[in-house]
């Protein structure tokens, strides 16, 4: 039997075989649909099991168990939950004042509604803090299986791998699969100063310098960008930041000198972006993006018409764009989103990220009241780090849909109610109250009492996650 029909094989026996208890717990459903999402196993096929809509199975029986289910919990009502509604509701409006006469992207929007939907979903299922922290670990392993791997590839050969496109998916084009890989960095290095087990901190932190070579091999400008924004941000919530500066430079200096000469040489481009086609091809996408905007500012252009839109809103088009054989895309998730949805739906995709900041800086801020060190602030600090890197890594990528960028969205709510829940509540968390407890009398007093060293572990309790 050949390898590849043993891949077929055991991929759909996995699918096949977890689908009872994604019916029964349908946060395992989640969590399975997240690996068929993110980390793509169908795509490390080449057969029969390639081509099967395994997510949406999986999704339909998760669905159907979490209807079924007696003690299920509806998705969180909050802004963000309304904002979800909206940006599909609008953007589904917009399909009936669309610019032109192509056909309606209907399998996109479907694909759109079901991001809107999985989000809305992760609010209802994921509930507690280790439901949480499980979600997060297999979204962080499903990305950086390919860091290890690609990494390891690259570091083999000395760096003369090209990355030139992504398992699949979202993340098939190599520009969006670098963003990806930029944003896994800071999930590792969370995750590696969370755990508690040495051998797993000694693993994940040997992923981290992995992945960031991935990156490198990607010769991606802007997810080289976006992964300084990643450092940056870790740097900055550091206890100490010079010795965490230090070691990001250090860090970066080093995969910079074993990088690629062809890498080194298109990040030079970035400070002579005239002189570079790619570049100015970017600027140029801009401009038609505004155009368009100035236009149609209400509804766009349509859901999915940039590319077929281009052309009537580019007065000096190159001849292989007349040709059809030039990519005919914005180049910026912002842009993207104003041109073909509109104002309103960039204001409200604009707003989830303000939301989402303001409820970590919430979280932070009463966290750091009660505790010196606390999970609550590790988590702070992991989703502004992934949030601003996608902020900054979409300047340059159409990432306006991105699966993961609302599915963010969602976990950050998650987060901040399960926070909250554990800081506020003294019953449930006695320890967690602020308070230090009851006085309790000393046995020895005074100046000159006798002194006693203490060895080995101290033996009164520590609130949990200091």
């Amino acid at each position: 039997m050949r390898a590849s029909s043993v891949r077929d094989i055991l991929v759909t026996l996995f699918v096949l075989g977890v689908l009872p208890l994604c019916f029964r717990r349908p946060f395992v459903g989640l969590l399975v649909f997240s690996v068929l999402a993110y980390m793509r196993i169908q795509d490390l096929t080449w057969g029969f099991a390639r081509f099967q809509r395994w997510s949406f199975l999986v999704a339909l029986v998760m669905i159907a168990g979490w209807v079924a289910a007696r003690d299920k919990y509806p998705p969180v009502r909050s802004m963000r939950t309304g904002l979800l509604l909206f940006l599909l509701v609008w953007v589904g409006l917009g399909h009936f004042f669309a610019y032109g006469e192509a056909p309606v992207d209907a399998a996109g929007f479907v694909e759109y509604g079901k991001i809107i939907f999985i989000a809305l979903f992760t609010t209802a299922v994921v509930r507690t803090r280790e439901q949480l922290r499980i979600l997060v670990w297999v979204i962080t392993m499903s990305f950086a299986f390919y860091g290890v791997k690609d990494g390891l590839h690259g570091f083999v050969t000395g760096g003369g791998v090209h990355i030139i496109r992504g398992p699949g998916g979202m993340i098939e084009d190599n520009n969006d699969f670098a963003l990806v890989m930029a944003m896994t960095v800071p999930m590792l290095i969370h995750l590696a100063t969370s755990e508690r087990n040495p051998r797993l901190i000694r693993g994940l932190k040997m992923m981290v310098p992995l992945t960031m070579f991935t990156v490198i091999l990607t010769r991606s400008r802007g997810a080289f960008l976006a992964l300084m924004v990643a450092l940056s941000a870790l740097v900055w919530r550091t206890r100490n930041r010079m010795m965490g500066l230090l070691f990001g430079v250090v860090a970066v200096g080093a995969i910079v000198v074993l990088s690629p000469s062809e890498f080194q040489e298109r990040m030079s481009t970035i400070a002579t972006y005239q002189e570079d086609g790619s570049a100015m091809g970017r600027i140029r996408a801009w401009q038609v993006a505004m155009r368009m905007v100035e236009e149609r500012p209400f509804f766009g252009v349509g859901f999915g018409r940039f590319q077929t839109s281009y052309l009537d809103f580019e007065p000096n088009p190159t001849p292989s764009q007349l040709d059809g054989h030039g990519t005919l895309v914005a180049h910026n998730s912002y842009l993207q989103i104003w041109a073909e949805c509109g104002t309103p739906a960039l204001l409200g995709y604009m707003l989830l990220f303000v939301a989402s900041f303001f409820d970590i800086h919430r979280v932070r801020k009463e966290a750091s009241r009660r505790y010196f060190a606390s999970w609550i602030l590790s988590y702070c600090t992991l989703f502004e780090a992934v949030l601003a890197t996608f902020l900054i890594g979409s300047v340059f990528l159409n990432r306006a849909h991105f699966d993961l960028g609302y599915h963010l969205h969602a976990m950050v709510l998650v987060f901040g109610r399960v926070a909250f829940e554990e800081m506020t509540d003294a019953v449930r968390y006695p320890m967690r109250g602020g308070s230090g407890g009851p006085l309790v009398a000393s046995k020895r007093s005074g100046f000159g009492a006798g002194s006693r060293k203490q060895k080995g572990f101290r033996t009164t309790p520590l609130a949990e996650g200091t």
